[in-house]
């Protein structure tokens, strides 16, 4: 199994423009709330815990990006987490509300992916391995992180395999 490092290099790999990095923090979010919110539906209700599709995703996600690396996948599985809260709690609204929320997000959450991978001049890293669609929110939590300053050795590494970001045309 690939390693932290490996992972976030190869999907980095495919986003060393800085639009295109920015992008990604606003439309990854979209579309995994989206999932969250699509999968939210069939579930039941079990001691006061809303459990449906979602609930399986969220938990093999999670248990990945732990078995990656425990900093990160305790702070994604926060945040899965809260999608999954969010996603329940739209589930139980009308199906109307539901579905639209959950189809807007991931429309404009896709459009705002492929107005960044313009920037970039490259296609998205899940063209080339389906585990982007797994690696890109991981991409932004560790982003978020080496702008604060945070897992500095993390994003040393990756910048080594992957390059230094940039602005095309720059």
């Amino acid at each position: 199994m690939k390693g932290l490092v490996e992972h976030l290099a190869q999907y980095a790999a495919y986003h060393r423009d800085r639009r295109n990095i920015a992008s990604h923090f606003i439309g990854i979010p979209m579309i995994v709330l989206s999932v969250a919110v699509l999968l939210s539906r069939p579930g039941l209700e079990l001691a006061g815990l809303w459990l449906s599709p979602a609930t399986l995703a969220v938990l093999a996600a999670g248990l990945f990006y732990l078995r990656l690396d425990l900093r990160f996948g305790l702070l994604m599985a926060v945040l899965l987490g809260l999608c999954l809260w969010l996603g329940a709690a739209l589930a139980v609204r009308s199906t109307g509300l539901w579905l639209g929320s959950g189809l807007a997000l991931f429309v404009i959450g896709w459009a705002i992916q492929f107005v960044g991978h313009h920037y970039e001049g490259r296609k998205p890293a899940f063209v080339d391995d389906i585990m982007g669609l797994l690696i890109g929110p991981l991409f932004v939590a560790a982003e978020a992180a080496f702008l604060l300053g945070l897992r500095r050795e993390v994003e040393r590494a990756v910048v080594e395999r992957a390059g230094p970001t940039r602005i095309r045309g720059a």
